[in-house]
């Protein structure tokens, strides 16, 4: 399948876009168009590498082998510049390959559950830079003996690394990571099979008119404006990735914000921490009452069949147990007046600080786009807002020279056909197909 038409100059950021869009999905049955996007959006900001305060993992999961975690990979690897296909890597050649004067590579670090294993007690270095290589200017400091002197040098962390591997990774590469959910293929799902030889250097004209596109375009880059849902860890996570769609233009700008507010909210509606449970239920024990014993919550928690309370590593939680998790947020039992008399217990008033900080609010919806106060429209996850300007680049702040200039089009991607094919700058020659 020939995606390419001829085609003198280089294409538009949201024609280059569309063309990733329509490659990846020839080869991956991804969960969603929301992953989707996630994944074209950060193959384009690895030709961007320099531009960025912070780069985000990206990271293929699923619970089952044969899900499509590693056909993820494979697809990536002819569309990103340097790519290191890394499997059972050492912490040294990933940190040398990292400072190679060439450039930072683009990992791809497949099976990755292997190395947080509970046998993997010798890859915390490799833990240490992939937690830290996400921050520009990131170093790994080392000590080197040369004969009898030691000396001490500093070597570069900062890349961008995609992950695949089965269940989920440690916390702190989770928080830094844009986490998509792969599953085994329905009998639905059709998808052509990938073969290196074949497909391989069909991606390579996209690659050449990405980093073309990108070496033009970089001092066109603005900070973008996020959505109000996506702050702290998120904003970091996902501000290239918008910029880059903001860059690119078309309906880039409003696809990558919608796929962002729906990740991070699928992300936030994750399994939470055995605390974060313990306070939501502890809310639901409380129920309004200003007071409750230590002998009623562990009675109404053991009553809650579909939670851990009654089974927690092979027995039920006790009032001692029950004091340490409350501790650590700050909370700490006390003498409380019951109508069974005095007794230790709890009061929501010391609660309602961590119930407000970790507990949301469950008739309250936390993700929707836009700002009420505004006066704009608002809308569920997955549908674009009405009527909105997504090429609009208000408040955001030029990183270098000035903003960039979206290409305006009614079109929807289905009715434009990518075009990349056979493209070159003035006075350079003709590149192929």
């Amino acid at each position: 399948m020939d995606i390419f038409t001829g085609g003198p100059e280089l294409p538009t950021g949201a024609e280059l876009l569309d063309s990733v869009d329509v490659f990846l999905r020839r080869f991956v049955a991804y969960p969603s168009e929301h992953a989707r996007i996630a994944h074209v959006l950060w193959i384009a900001h690895t030709h961007l590498m320099d531009c960025w305060e912070s780069t985000p993992r990206i990271a293929f999961l699923s619970p089952e082998p044969g899900s499509g975690k590693s056909r993820c990979l494979e697809v990536t690897e002819p569309l990103v510049p340097r790519p290191v296909h890394a499997v059972n890597t050492t912490p040294a050649y990933l940190f040398r390959k990292v400072s190679d004067e060439a450039g930072p590579p683009t990992i791809l670090y497949d099976e990755i559950d292997t190395v947080f294993g509970p046998k993997a007690k010798d890859n915390e270095d490799i833990r240490g830079m992939l937690n830290a290589g996400h921050r520009k200017g990131a170093v790994a400091g080392r000590c080197v003996v040369r004969g009898k002197i030691v000396e001490t040098e500093e070597l570069p962390a900062y890349c961008a690394v995609a992950l695949a591997g089965l269940n989920d990774l440690p916390d702190t590469i989770m928080s830094r990571s844009i986490v998509v959910r792969m599953r085994r293929r329905a009998p639905t799902e059709k998808v052509e099979p990938w073969r290196l030889r074949i497909n391989a250097p069909q991606a390579e004209p996209i690659r050449e008119a990405l980093a073309a596109w990108a070496a033009e375009s970089a001092e066109c880059i603005t900070w973008p404006e996020l959505p109000p849902q996506i702050q702290d860890r998120d904003a970091d996570v996902w501000e290239a990735l918008v910029a880059v769609a903001d860059l690119a233009g078309g309906d880039w700008p409003e696809r990558a914000r919608v796929s962002a507010v729906s990740l991070v909210s699928d992300s936030m509606a994750g399994a939470p921490s055995i605390g974060v449970q313990l306070l939501t239920d502890l809310k639901d024990v409380f129920n309004g009452h200003e007071v409750q014993s230590s002998e009623a919550i562990l009675a109404a928690l053991h009553e809650m069949d579909e939670r851990p309370w009654n089974d927690l590593r092979g027995k039920p939680v006790d009032s001692r147990w029950l004091s340490r998790q409350l501790s650590k947020y700050g909370v700490k039992s006390g003498t409380v007046r019951t109508p069974e008399g005095t007794r230790k217990g709890y009061k929501a008033v010391d609660l309602h600080d961590p119930w407000t900080r970790y507990v949301s609010d469950k008739d309250e919806p936390l993700w929707k786009l836009g700002d009420d106060d505004e006066g704009s429209t608002t809308c569920a996850v997955g549908a674009p807002p009405q009527g909105s300007d997504t090429s609009d680049t208000r408040g955001t702040t030029p990183v270098v020279g000035m903003a960039a200039q979206g290409s305006a089009t009614s079109a929807t991607p289905q009715q434009r056909m990518p075009v990349i094919g056979t493209w070159r700058r003035s006075g350079e020659p003709v590149i192929g197909r």
